[in-house]
């Protein structure tokens, strides 16, 4: 596949070891960095200190490169640094395109992508109109670069965590109901 994916990863941090696994993060992080593909990765810090799960959502421009760092040396190296710093195992999620934003349902492939597309405007569209405005008007003291990237976040973490889930649970029957020509 030529398109881009997006894999997102759930760590938890051991108790006590949190400043090594910043460590370990930050090391494989720039090791990903360095491969052909990278695009790029966001870290959600633990909110809760008690309970230490890291997601690390980071983009290839295509699975082949994806999978180059995957099964790569230098990954096997670094998952193997990871047995002092982490519990458990890790969870991974691979989402390709606008399947990103979709909550997948068990057994069946991504909604059509005309569908994804269609939801995503009309999802934009009214956040874009309603959410950013208050974002701005809250912020409106800060430097306009800082006012973008916080909104930016808000959006992101905003249409990844609360609206998504929601809209794609809400429309579920239409999203995944089987087309005939």
């Amino acid at each position: 596949m030529s398109e881009p994916v997006t894999v997102i990863v759930t760590r938890t941090a051991k108790a006590g070891k949190l400043a090594e696994f910043e460590r370990w993060m930050e090391g494989i992080i720039h090791a990903a960095m360095q491969f052909e593909g990278f695009m790029g990765i966001n870290v959600i810090r633990p909110q809760d200190p008690t309970r230490p799960e890291y997601v690390i959502i980071f983009r290839f421009d295509t699975y082949e490169n994806l999978a180059k760092w995957e099964n790569s040396e230098v990954r096997r190296e670094w998952a193997e640094k990871s047995r002092a710093v982490v519990e458990g195992e890790a969870k991974i999620e691979r989402r390709t395109g606008l399947e990103f934003w979709f909550t997948p349902r068990p057994g069946l492939p991504a909604p059509p992508r005309h569908k994804m597309a269609i939801v995503l405007v009309a999802v934009l569209s009214s956040l874009l109109a309603t959410v950013v405005p208050l974002i701005q008007l809250a912020m409106q003291d800060l430097h306009p670069a800082l006012r973008l990237v916080i909104g930016v976040a808000i959006m992101v973490l905003l249409m990844t965590y609360v609206v998504m889930p929601a809209v794609t649970r809400i429309l579920r029957p239409w999203l995944y109901k089987k087309e005939f020509l």
